[in-house]
């Protein structure tokens, strides 16, 4: 089922209001940056989450959060994650997060033709100093070879989450 273009802000809205309430006490970081739905994501454009840590003792969990159009042609969203450290060192990982399973039938939670994943990147992790962290995402979908997809198609927005684990 597709939504109206003009009902379409609205919609987003209140799943962004959903989302801030079904927070938990728990978290301590949850952003989501926009892509234009019309231009898709270029390859060059970086989305930076900028997290200020100061608990180095808990456990955290780290996810990835895509919200992705049905009309999204692939199963699945590679990434190059950069994750800047307080003291300058950079770690870059490649991610690949399914958003479809082999049948084409999408993951995450649906509305209308939009679909959320909440995709666990660190579980248990412990961050090894207090201090500013910068994690950056670039896209890094290929089309066979070295070609990068560009722009890449209904990846409307992209975020990150990061919840202290609940010790009993």
């Amino acid at each position: 089922m597709a939504i109206d273009k003009a009902l379409r802000p609205a919609l987003l809205l209140s799943i962004v209001l959903l989302l801030f309430s079904a927070c938990n006490k728990n978290t301590v970081y949850s952003k989501y940056e926009s892509l234009p739905e019309d231009k898709g994501w270029p390859k060059d454009q970086k989305i930076n989450f900028e997290v200020d840590i100061t608990d180095i003792q808990s456990p955290h969990n780290v996810f990835i959060n895509v919200r992705n159009a049905d009309s999204y042609p692939y199963r699945n969203l590679f990434l190059f994650l950069h994750t800047k450290y307080p003291d300058g060192k950079t770690v870059t990982d490649t991610l690949e997060c399914t958003l479809a399973n082999e049948k084409g039938e999408w993951l995450g939670k649906g509305a209308g033709d939009l679909w959320d994943n909440n995709i666990p990147f660190k579980l248990n992790a412990k961050f090894p100093m207090a201090g500013k962290y910068v994690f950056t995402f670039e896209q890094a979908m290929r089309a066979g070879g070295q070609n990068y997809i560009d722009p890449l198609p209904m990846i409307l927005d992209v975020g990150l989450t990061i919840e202290k684990v609940e010790t009993k």
